[in-house]
């Protein structure tokens, strides 16, 4: 995995919220690209929980975008 820095600091537009927790993770995607993504849980949130993945249309437009996200709720992911 390629070493990223990564900021600790609040680097969001929306105020931070006391109910929520966050940080930064990094993970390999398939292509081998190493990413940075935001997670956000609920504070005292134990065991699995539901999770929401959102990315922008990267080289394609939003409604390819959203497609990809049909493509995915029909087939469970």
């Amino acid at each position: 995995m390629e070493e990223l820095k990564i900021t600790k600091t609040w680097d969001k537009t929306f105020p931070k919220s006391e109910k929520v927790s966050h940080k930064k993770v990094q993970f390999v995607n398939r292509f081998g690209i190493t990413l940075v993504a935001d997670m956000y849980k609920p504070k005292n949130a134990s065991g699995l929980l539901p999770a929401i993945a959102v990315c922008g249309p990267f080289g394609a437009v939003k409604e390819q975008a959203s497609f990809m996200h049909k493509q995915w709720q029909s087939v469970g992911f």
